[in-house]
């Protein structure tokens, strides 16, 4: 392998991200997004790909350029089959679309952009890391939901948990940033953005996390319910009369901040909260609630925490966010330092006093790093 850089492609439903990296010296010659597949000029994925293709000839950076290494792809499912970064091949792409019922709104848009991408440069090697791997690593008792278990297992019902790139990244970054290594360090990884989620990890390997079979469980998000009395579901229907549909826009798409006070940006909500709102005080409130519910939860499985990490839109720029859900736990081990916490930056950073036991960070998330790498050493091995 002569090429040092690897093409990241985040292909959803209407969009396809992209950033190029140079794994020799961490350089990146190129990123974009196109927007708004199936309408007007960017008819499909095909033609947003080769957008994508165009643009980066457009600099010098062709997909034909001999210092194009692979093309990793973001694939929110792997299920129990994808348990770590794989070489993309035929087979793998079926298994993938077997996939599709654990993730209907996410992997047909993530196969369409394998299938794209290959057919544009088929002598490429084209790598598939997954959301759900890094969290492949929790035990049974964290994975398995109380129910009748031949019905869990002939239709996959178990945590699997989401935003797997970003807890791997973080965790091993707020290591980095304590001078350790990964695997003497346990952390809460707290990833805040539209969509929320939480991980506790055990020495670099993750042992539990907030969402499951699908990114609805857990944090209140910003369209999403997270944790919900599933009996709620019955009383909607049987006494609300709303359809499955019905109920799945309305706790996916209608619910968490934006269903509590009609904003899902923090930002609006703070300002909101400083002009006396009560609707936009209770959403606050109620978030940070359920925040500080899972903080307690995996100290509790994890025993011993040594750093809490913020990040993700929310995390890494709400400085009232991260003291509110840091907010009187001394007897955890957790302070955080006022002027730390209200000061801005775009690098990893503590924001806890020097004498709290458990180390608080802000640490930026870089899921196209984490990718990207991922790609690199699966095709330089």
């Amino acid at each position: 392998m002569n090429g040092s850089r690897v093409l990241v492609l985040n292909s959803g439903s209407s969009s396809v991200k992209y950033q190029l990296l140079d794994m020799a010296d961490g350089s990146r010659p190129a990123s974009g997004i196109v927007e708004r597949i199936g309408e007007g000029p960017v008819a499909d994925h095909a033609a947003a790909l080769k957008q994508v293709a165009d643009e980066l000839a457009a600099q010098g950076l062709g997909l034909d350029s001999p210092e194009l290494a692979a093309v990793g792809h973001r694939v929110v499912h792997g299920g129990t089959r994808f348990t770590e970064p794989t070489l993309i091949t035929d087979e793998v792409v079926e298994e993938i679309e077997k996939l599709i019922p654990l993730a209907p709104l996410h992997n047909p848009a993530n196969v369409t952009g394998i299938k794209v991408a290959r057919a544009l440069r088929p002598d490429l090697p084209q790598v598939a890391v997954f959301d759900t791997a890094f969290h492949s690593t929790i035990p049974e008792a964290a994975a398995r939901y109380a129910i009748d278990v031949a019905t869990a297992d002939r239709w996959g019902v178990r945590r699997y948990g989401f935003h797997g790139t970003s807890h791997a990244y973080v965790s091993r970054a707020t290591a980095a940033l304590l001078g350790k290594d990964p695997a003497a360090v346990n952390t809460i990884v707290l990833h805040l953005g539209n969509g929320a989620s939480a991980s506790a990890v055990r020495g670099g390997v993750c042992v539990e996390t907030s969402m499951g079979l699908t990114p609805l469980e857990g944090l209140v998000m910003g369209t999403r319910s997270g944790d919900i009395d599933p009996a709620a579901i019955f009383h909607l229907s049987r006494v609300g009369g709303m359809s499955t549909d019905e109920i799945d826009t309305l706790l996916n798409k209608r619910s968490g901040l934006a269903g509590l006070c009609g904003d899902n940006d923090m930002r609006e909500i703070g300002r909101r909260m400083g002009e006396g709102d009560q609707a936009a005080r209770l959403a606050f409130d109620i978030y940070i609630h359920r925040l500080r519910k899972y903080v307690g939860a995996y100290t509790a499985v994890l025993g011993r925490v040594d750093a809490i990490a913020f990040t993700a839109g929310v995390g890494e720029n709400s400085a009232a966010v991260r003291e509110a859900a840091m907010r009187d736990l001394t007897a955890f081990g957790i302070e955080v330092d006022g002027v730390r916490n209200a000061l801005r930056s775009a690098t990893a950073r503590l924001i806890s006093t020097e004498s709290s036991r458990v180390a608080v960070a802000v640490v930026p998330t870089d899921e196209e790093l984490e990718i990207a790498g991922q790609t690199f050493d699966l095709v330089s091995a």
